[in-house]
């Protein structure tokens, strides 16, 4: 009925939002320094990996390239 659900997005927070705020990283912007890369990486239950990627090209923040890697772990 309503995208995106408060009611779905409340769910956990008391329990995930501390784990964010340990390990979350921060996109740093300052003159000359600052977050050039971005890194995701998703495993699923039947142990498939999707690994994105996004670095800065020449240190403009309007340039990116994404790169993604798909793989299944070993048991």
């Amino acid at each position: 009925s309503q995208l995106p659900d408060p009611a779905i997005e409340d769910q956990g927070k008391d329990y995930i939002r501390p784990i964010l705020n340990k390990y979350a990283a921060l996109c740093v912007r300052c003159p000359n320094y600052g977050t050039r890369t971005n890194t995701v990486v998703l495993i699923d239950a039947e142990g498939r990996v999707t690994f994105t990627e996004r670095n800065m090209i020449n240190a403009d923040v309007n340039q990116w390239k994404t790169s993604t890697y798909e793989f299944k772990l070993h048991s």
